[in-house]
């Protein structure tokens, strides 16, 4: 296996690098970057059915697969290394990869099939059995408050993420407080007031270079006193003081527990599709340090590597609650197996 994957990687690199001078060329003549928060359009309300929005987040990945299933020719050895390097040049890894293509084979033989269209559903099948555990929903009960800790490097949409999910428990009937605990970045305090603003929504801060856990500490304090249902709590994605960040978000868990022994309720990694493969390390890393309770990926519609949810699967079981989809303020959905596989393989 392993002269193959050398040979697959290979070819990898080739279309890498055809594929990015495609989009440079595609992203000169665009509009120029987003806004800092894009509002709701008619084109993407809420009546936008899942399915649709994860077809058109996962575009670009789905490309990979596009030639594959086309026309009638038998599955032979030629197709299933068509279907290896479909799935490496996405970012599943090849552990997952090799797992993927073991159980396929091994339905093939089973079940005797022989042609592109049967492939293809037993590639279905796989796939939604590996990433069914991962669709669970973000769900709270009753803390006093409630108090959801945020994690993740510098750069993959943690305060986005907080703010939009703060906008969709408030149109839920929840009351939020947000805790700017981002010390480390002006940006960060100043975006995550900009998104309470947004959503009329309060939020604890202090300077920049202040304190995280005592920022934190006081919103739990003041989510008590208002009766708050929920408190999302930010924080840095690095640090420039010898603690390191491990370090310090370990001490921002320890005063929260202090507060409320039950607390934080969920401590959520927020990861980047773009990072691919380093998205696994990543959790790696934040899990053995901090004890994580679920994911977050954001930017599912900002690349090709939109495999790395099966990477993801094939290391993890924690619940992946919401991916990003779009810019759009309604963009952060929860995840979905279904749609997600049916948006990689569509037609």
């Amino acid at each position: 296996m392993c002269l193959r994957v050398q040979s697959v990687l290979a070819r990898i690199d080739a279309k890498t690098m055809q594929d990015t001078a495609q989009n440079t060329v595609r992203n000169r003549s665009g509009s120029g970057s987003p806004p800092h928060i894009r509002h709701m359009t008619k084109e993407s309300s809420e009546k936008t059915p899942i399915l649709s929005r994860f077809n058109a987040a996962l575009a670009k990945t789905r490309v990979n697969f596009a030639a594959l299933f086309r026309g009638d020719k038998r599955i032979d050895a030629q197709i299933l290394d068509e279907l290896e390097t479909s799935l490496l040049v996405c970012d599943v890894g090849v552990a997952t990869t090799e797992k993927i293509l073991d159980s396929i084979k091994r339905s093939v033989k089973r079940r005797r099939l022989s042609d592109r269209e049967a492939l293809l559903q037993v590639l279905r099948e796989e796939l939604l059995a590996l990433t069914e555990p991962l669709a669970q929903p973000f769900e709270f009960t009753q803390g006093n408050p409630f108090v959801a800790l945020f994690v993740g490097v510098n750069g993959v949409g943690k305060t986005t993420t907080i703010g939009k999910l703060a906008a969709r428990l408030k149109n839920e009937g929840h009351s939020v407080l947000l805790a700017a605990g981002d010390t480390y970045r002006a940006a960060a305090i100043e975006q995550l007031q900009h998104w309470g603003e947004e959503s009329d929504v309060p939020v604890v801060a202090q300077k920049q270079g202040g304190d995280s856990a005592a920022v934190i500490h006081d919103a739990i304090q003041a989510a008590r006193k208002r009766e708050i249902d929920v408190v999302l709590a930010d924080t840095a994605g690095r640090l420039q003081t010898k603690t390191g960040l491990m370090d310090e978000l370990a001490k921002v868990k320890r005063v929260i527990t202090r507060m409320h022994p039950e607390a934080p309720h969920e401590t959520i990694l927020v990861l980047e599709a773009a990072t691919g493969q380093n998205a696994l390390s990543q959790l790696r890393e934040f899990h053995a340090s901090l004890t994580l309770s679920g994911l977050v990926l954001t930017k599912l519609d900002g690349s090709a590597k939109g495999g790395v949810i099966l990477a993801l699967a094939g290391i993890t079981q924690l619940p992946l609650y919401f991916v990003g989809l779009g810019e759009t303020n309604d963009a952060l959905q929860p995840f979905d197996a279904e749609s997600y596989v049916e948006g990689l393989l569509a037609p």
